[in-house]
């Protein structure tokens, strides 16, 4: 499995923080909302395949902010909720664009000015991707909503 940019856990943890995440566990299902609140992604699994409409997801081919934050939810990829408190209410969308899907640039502009220290949030993050990657999981596209 392809391994996303470690910024993408960052957003994961404001997605929980913001309580930004519904999971359905009758229907194998879950809903996150972006952090503008501007879009709602699905999430379906079944078994070990993960699937997904989020950007990252869909077009890149690896787990993107909304999977991670499930797996997070599901208790298979750990969670740090100090850092995710401070990183709460993060425009994760606006900061991106900002700095042109330079994922590391908008980290660090955000740990600044929160007063974060950067060194143990990437190792918080850095612990996450080591256990995503040893998971046995897929990920892949899930449908996509009509416009």
């Amino acid at each position: 499995m392809k391994m996303p940019p470690i910024e993408k856990v960052f957003e994961a943890y404001s997605a929980i923080a913001d309580g930004r995440i519904e999971i359905d566990p009758n229907e194998n299902k879950a809903t996150v909302t972006s952090s503008d609140r501007s879009k709602t992604y699905t999430i379906i699994w079944e078994d070990h395949h993960y699937a997904s409409d989020d950007n990252a997801t869909y077009w890149a081919g690896y787990p993107g902010y909304p999977v991670i934050a499930v797996l997070m939810k599901q208790g298979v990829l750990p969670y740090d909720g100090d850092l995710a408190e401070q990183l709460k209410s993060v425009n994760w969308k606006e900061l991106n664009q900002k700095y042109k899907r330079k994922y590391e640039k908008a980290a660090k502009a955000v740990m600044e000015e929160k007063g974060i220290d950067a060194s143990a949030a990437y190792a918080s993050a850095e612990q996450v991707l080591n256990i995503l990657q040893s998971c046995d999981l897929s990920v892949g596209r899930a449908k996509r909503k009509k416009a």
